[in-house]
């Protein structure tokens, strides 16, 4: 497993909200439901998004948004146009009276609107817990990121929108299945197109040395690795990787390790039958106290704490 692999095997929607919207302008709705991540791809006609504090910009037909929250945003045709309809946790559309508006706007099968064949369409899909979108992931992307659409060479899109109309058994995990693919697929392609913007950690994959480094510390998180095992195995002195790994990463080998098992267990904390013991062992402590050591010392809560607040997130 590579860094980029490591950190796309994230995605794990379970019941995501999934709806088309067909919307004639003028139009405009906020959105502060704190999902972690919603997925906005224009099927037609041309958007505008509105971050919280930051400056507006344009979505046109094929062009896919994500949106990490849980801060508010606004989607609207027109920047100009103030949001009439405000959309709340779980998906629920109200007025700004608070007048429920789903019931009243829906045109059919997860198609919602003012009209069928509105102006303006969108696919939008939202996973709604923390836990199906790895941490690591999140704090690797930018509040709001646009991938041109000429940019994504899938027909994900197009499955994910013939998907969505039918009403057949299994369709949930079907639509979760191709969410979670369509996430990867654009997350994949955006970090390609914007190196720049993408972690330090990644950029330094392309590095001879550096990147092989990494590969065996995300392939093997669990094995005792020491500075001078990874510098045999890549062939440079101790002193030289540890400089170089500091230098690209931004931080010496040990400690990236040490971040990467513990992000690992994060994740791993949240299945229901993982334990604390098998967690450690997954990862590279001896112990589960060990573990719980390191993760109450680097992200201040024991592994039970953390485990508790992820599953009333």
């Amino acid at each position: 497993m590579d860094a980029l692999a490591g950190l796309l095997d994230g995605p794990r929607a379970q019941g995501a909200f999934l709806l088309r919207a067909a919307l004639d302008p003028p139009w405009s709705m906020r959105v502060q439901d704190r999902a972690p991540l919603t997925v906005v791809v224009m099927l037609r006609g041309d958007g505008w998004v509105l971050p919280e504090g930051g400056e507006p910009f344009q979505a046109r037909a094929g062009d896919v948004v994500i949106a990490r929250g849980p801060e508010p945003y606004t989607v609207a045709d027109d920047p100009s146009v103030r949001p009439d309809i405000v959309i709340h946790p779980g998906g629920r559309c109200a007025a700004l009276d608070g007048r429920e508006l789903y019931n009243e706007m829906l045109l059919g099968v997860r198609t919602w609107g003012n009209d069928l064949d509105g102006e303006d369409q969108m696919l939008v899909g939202t996973y709604q817990m923390s836990g199906e979108i790895s941490a690591r992931l999140l704090d690797a992307l930018p509040p709001m990121l646009l991938l041109p659409g000429e940019a994504l060479d899938s027909p994900l899109v197009t499955l994910l929108a013939s998907e969505m109309s039918k009403e057949d058994p299994g369709q949930e995990v079907m639509l979760d299945r191709l969410l979670d693919l369509l996430v990867i697929t654009v997350l994949r392609t955006w970090f390609a197109r914007r190196e720049e913007a993408a972690p330090a950690w990644y950029r330094a994959h392309a590095d001879p040395v550096v990147g092989r480094a990494l590969r065996m510390l995300h392939n093997d998180p669990a094995h005792p690795w020491t500075v001078a095992s990874l510098a045999a195995r890549t062939g440079v002195s101790r002193a030289a990787l540890a400089r170089r790994f500091t230098e690209l990463v931004g931080e010496p080998p040990m400690a990236y390790l040490t971040g990467w098992r513990l992000a690992l267990a994060a994740d791993l904390l949240r299945e229901p039958d993982a334990t604390i013991g098998s967690v450690a062992r997954q990862v590279g402590y001896g112990s589960p106290f060990a573990l719980s050591a390191a993760f109450k010392r680097v992200r201040g809560v024991s592994p039970r704490e953390h485990r508790e607040l992820a599953l009333r997130s």
